[in-house]
């Protein structure tokens, strides 16, 4: 499917027939996100760079999808020139114990005619970095092909490319006033040991504490035991259990719903959810549930590349969301919310009117009333659909 592009509510029909009940439930930035060392402080609507600048989808048409290497150097500095809070990217440990910057599973390439993979975290630092382009003048890496959940192999070609790395390299190069949402990346087909988890963990915090220094951090993963056991193993950096909020179910019940995450949270002492923004807008009322706790919450989702839907999280006190937009989004956020420096009362209700009185607007976000924040929601249960 082809990312979704920012739409605007002028650019959709007017609907003569809405619900007379148009309330969203929020208590805005507990403190979730700052009750640890180098976290941000409230209130503050965090955007957040998926994989950098954005993920690669090879196969979009849109080319903001194939413009900058996901996962790299020049995708996180580059994410650095726009108002986000953090950079979102996946690590893997290789086989000689060394965290890289890779979403996949697999890496492919392609010889002689025939399509190769290897496991990741089978393959040493080396030969990981051998793929793509090479950071020495004159030496030509194997070639990088991508291939999709469908089966489809693509080239992974994009107009800005750059060099496989690691997260000590992305510690070194890239913008220290930036914050990492370091997502653990397990294999959802692998059944992992414990001691497996506990080892490649280590190797991580092995690197974030010689080198993050002050940079803000944030652990998040869909795996729940290494989720668990990254909280056990620290408790200088706030850990984020990452859930599809109910879009996928798994035979691992932990995973199956915002409940369930809410419940794996609360047993572990984790710090927060990060939800599907599908799961969020289907279960809303899953919002309250998450503050009481006092959980914070994020969310992901190429929904996320849409301004308004992003708007209405906001509204509903989800505290920040992960984009592939970077620019488009941290922009419509700076035009949309201009949040007043009050102290928020913890447990607060208040209806979108009341919220709306608490935010200043900029003369180019449109003058939602209430009727067309109804109209909003209906939008967007629409495009949840597909």
């Amino acid at each position: 499917m082809a990312a979704i592009k920012a739409v605007h509510v002028s650019d959709v029909p007017h609907l003569d027939q809405v619900t007379e009940n148009a309330s969203i439930y929020t208590n805005r930035f507990n403190k979730g996100i700052d009750c640890v060392k180098a976290t941000l402080t409230p209130p503050k609507f965090c955007v957040i760079g998926h994989r950098g600048s954005g993920m690669n989808m090879l196969y979009s048409s849109d080319n903001r999808m194939k413009a900058i290497k996901e996962n790299s150097i020049i995708s996180f500095n580059n994410a650095a020139k726009f108002p986000v809070d953090f950079v979102e990217f996946d690590v893997q440990v290789t086989k000689d114990d060394i965290p890289i910057i890779f979403h996949d599973d697999l890496i492919f390439t392609e010889e002689n005619g025939t399509i190769s993979e290897k496991r990741v975290t089978e393959i040493t630092l080396a030969e990981f970095l051998s793929y793509g382009p090479q950071r020495e003048p004159g030496n030509a890496g194997k070639s990088l092909i991508r291939k999709t959940k469908d089966g489809r192999i693509f080239n992974w070609k994009v107009e800005n490319d750059d060099s496989l790395c690691t997260l000590q390299e992305a510690f070194q190069k890239v913008n220290s006033s930036l914050g990492f949402n370091i997502e653990l990346k397990f294999d959802d087909y692998v059944i992992y040991k414990e001691e497996e988890l506990v080892h490649a963990l280590q190797a991580v915090l092995k690197v974030v504490f010689e080198y993050a220094k002050d940079r803000p951090i944030i652990f998040s993963t869909f795996q729940p035991d290494a989720a668990r056991l990254i909280r056990s193993l620290q408790n200088t950096y706030p850990v984020y259990f990452l859930t599809n909020g109910g879009n996928e179910i798994y035979s691992d019940v932990r995973r199956n719903n915002l409940d369930e995450a809410i419940k794996m949270c609360l047993e572990n002492g984790l710090q927060g959810i990060v939800s599907e923004v599908k799961g969020i807008f289907r279960n809303q009322e899953a919002v309250s549930r998450i503050k009481d706790s006092h959980l914070s919450l994020l969310s992901y989702g190429q929904l996320n590349n849409v301004a308004e839907a992003v708007y209405m999280q906001y509204l509903m006190g989800v505290e920040g969301v992960i984009v592939d937009f970077v620019g488009e989004i941290t922009e419509a956020v700076s035009d949309l919310i201009q949040v007043k420096k009050e102290e928020e009362k913890s447990g607060e209700a208040a209806s979108v009117g009341e919220e709306l009185g608490k935010i200043q607007v900029t003369n180019k976000r449109p003058n939602f009333t209430q009727l067309e924040l109804t109209f909003l929601q209906k939008l967007i249960s629409q495009l949840i659909q597909h």
